[in-house]
């Protein structure tokens, strides 16, 4: 696995209104991320793995941190979730379920597959940048990440 690009933020959303309302968020709380978005589990995984449309590193930078919602068509976000974990090159970059679910069965499954963490999506669009903002914070600057290199042991 390449190095993460830690100013990468790649979200799995397929609601078109929530993409913007992102977007609108990210400018609004002066965040410097990128953020690139696809619109279900199947893109997300393609773009992960390089196929399709993504083929090559320049198509698809390895993301410093993965917003996924659990709902959506094709494949969903557990579905996602599951082979990301799975996979040994894909295993350590983090990945948030950012979702509208507040029901225990979807936070505690998500945690299970291996979700890093679990927010869900407010309703409000002060609300959404003041969450922008604050997980930004918390996964850009307050974390230590590993090193997308492999250790030897």
């Amino acid at each position: 696995m390449k190095e993460l690009n830690h100013h990468l933020i790649l979200m799995a959303e397929d609601d078109v209104d929530d993409q913007l309302l992102m977007q609108e968020a990210f400018t609004e709380c002066g965040v410097n991320e990128q953020l690139r978005f696809v619109a279900d589990g199947e893109e997300l995984l393609d773009y992960l793995m390089r196929r399709g449309e993504y083929l090559g590193a320049m198509a698809a930078p390895r993301p410093g941190l993965i917003l996924l919602d659990l709902n959506m068509p094709r494949k969903d976000g557990r579905e996602a979730l599951k082979e990301i974990r799975e996979n040994p090159d894909l295993r350590r970059v983090p990945i948030v379920v950012f979702t509208t679910s507040r029901a225990d069965t979807d936070i505690r499954k998500a945690y299970e597959l291996g979700a890093n963490s679990f927010i869900t999506k407010p309703a409000a669009f002060d609300a959404l940048v003041t969450t922008v903002n604050k997980m930004v914070g918390y996964w850009f600057s307050l974390v230590e990440l590993p090193s997308a290199k492999p250790t030897t042991v």
